[in-house]
């Protein structure tokens, strides 16, 4: 999977997202994808921009994640995952990874 599959991802998904009133950076080896969500229309693009919340991961374990073969909790754990900034707002994510 690429930058670019993941991108496509997030813009299918964000096209039904709520309006959280944050953005939400995940940050790969291969670049960015950022995910504003302060309208009722969400933006998603590869800018590498300031967000309310970033996810520092790879694409590999953002994909076991979303098919059931990573536990989100020990990916953290064990460092595969890294969050800064607003931990609720990562909280509410399973809606968009699924």
């Amino acid at each position: 999977m690429t930058l670019a599959d993941v991108t496509e991802q997030f813009q299918a998904v964000a096209a039904k997202a709520p309006n959280l009133g944050k953005s939400l950076k995940f940050a790969f080896d291969e670049g960015v994808v950022f995910l504003d969500l302060t309208s009722d229309d969400a933006v998603v693009s590869n800018e590498d921009k300031e967000a309310d919340c970033t996810i520092t991961t790879t694409i590999e374990t953002l994909e076991g994640i979303r098919n059931g073969s990573v536990n989100p909790m020990m990916a953290m754990m064990g460092g595969k995952v890294k969050i800064k900034g607003d931990m609720g707002l990562a909280m509410q994510l399973q809606s968009l990874l699924s």
